[in-house]
């Protein structure tokens, strides 16, 4: 890795008791699921590399079916991906010394340079669990003996259902993926999207803030059951003219139109997924992914999804996605947000600013989501587990 992480002072953390867990989780959350790479992007019989929660991994799709195991020998400890050698379809060959592996579990199952040790069929490296759905791979981070839950208990509600066709675009981030999340369910950034080509071109009026009701967060914590924190903004007032002592220096944009004024609701789910509704327009929702790979850089998974019964509507989505929503959404209005996280990240990079920070009424939910982390994270990523 190209940076070395660190654990958080223990006295930083003694103070916020009601969320250390994530102050800790610099790395991300260990025994969660997380999406990686397009499913596009792994081929068959071809390596792919990927970094989550700062484990260097390596994918192969093998009869259809993508494996992955740790970019690291266990002899010595060199990158398989140094020089990528497979003789077989489901092995992988370390280049340095000839210590053989399979993909399905990462046994080692021959040494080339030393058949007969006794090390063969003793020791393993690293697998992973892998799922595929809409069009992402997943990656399960965890602990040995640490059985995997439903992948639908990691992902936002609505995300896993049948007739929601996605689209998908992935961006490196760098910034830390607790700034990302933290940025997409901000309520009152609304404010620095107020220029954005997506408004005028979705005729839909947008705010530029709103009045702060703490109490219409609903957080959703059942058993067996995605865990987030679900923010309304229909309970909230709109702010649509900013002032400065007494003069009006800002407006928001609004119509007279049968659209909603705001988004319906944006919720965050562990472990690190958005989803707003009714956004870039009606009838379409947005998630998004900020995938942890190092202390500070992050995937920033975005997909856009829409309800469709016929190949006529598929077909429709899919020219609207690629000629609108990714131009207009992705790379104009997301991209203001990544400019956010670029200027966060020079701030939150240090330990203590998480404690120096001043929020206000209006940052209620982002305190909501770091208690729900902290009750319910299922373990940290450390420094050692890399």
């Amino acid at each position: 890795m190209s940076e070395q992480a660190h654990f958080v002072d223990e006295s930083l953390l003694n103070k916020v008791p009601r969320w250390r867990n994530y102050l800790a989780a610099k790395l991300g959350f260990r025994n969660h699921w997380y999406p990686v790479k397009l499913s596009s992007d792994v081929l068959e019989g071809k390596v792919s590399q990927a970094t989550v929660c700062g484990e260097e991994i390596l994918l192969k799709r093998v009869d259809g079916e993508v494996k992955a195991i740790r970019d690291r020998c266990l002899h010595r400890g060199v990158k398989f991906s140094e020089k990528v050698e497979c003789y077989t379809p489901d092995t992988i060959t370390c280049w340095y010394h000839g210590f053989t592996y399979k993909w399905n579990d990462g046994k080692l199952c021959d040494i080339l340079a030393s058949p007969d040790s006794k090390a063969i069929g003793r020791r393993s490296v690293k697998s992973y669990p892998v799922q595929e759905a809409k069009g992402l791979i997943f990656v399960f981070v965890g602990d040995e003996g640490f059985e995997a839950p439903p992948l639908a208990e990691d992902v936002p509600p609505t995300f896993l259902d049948d007739d929601l066709e996605l689209h998908c675009a992935i961006y490196e981030v760098e910034s830390n993926w607790r700034v990302g999340c933290e940025n997409g369910f901000d309520g009152l950034h609304v404010y620095i999207h107020r220029a954005s080509e997506l408004v005028p071109d979705t005729q839909r009026s947008l705010p530029i803030g709103h009045l702060a009701k703490s109490g219409d967060v609903l957080v959703h914590e059942e058993a067996g059951a995605p865990k987030g924190v679900y923010d309304a903004f229909a309970n909230h007032t709109s702010i649509w003219e900013g002032k400065v002592d007494g003069q009006v220096v800002v407006t928001g944009t609004k119509r007279v139109s049968e659209k909603p004024t705001r988004t319906t609701a944006a919720s965050l789910w562990m472990p690190c997924g958005l989803r707003v509704d009714d956004f870039p327009d009606q009838d379409i929702t947005q998630f998004e992914f900020y995938v942890p790979v190092t202390e500070s850089k992050h995937l920033y998974v975005m997909l856009v999804g829409k309800r469709v019964s016929t190949e006529e509507e598929s077909a429709h989505f899919n020219h609207e996605f690629w000629n609108r929503w990714k131009p207009i959404g992705f790379e104009n209005f997301n991209a203001q947000d990544i400019q956010a996280r670029l200027a966060l990240q020079t701030f939150y990079k240090r330990d203590t600013a998480w404690l120096d920070e001043m929020l206000i009424e209006g940052d209620s939910p982002l305190i909501k989501w770091r208690e729900l982390c902290h009750r319910h994270a299922r373990g940290i990523q450390k420094p050692e587990h890399m």
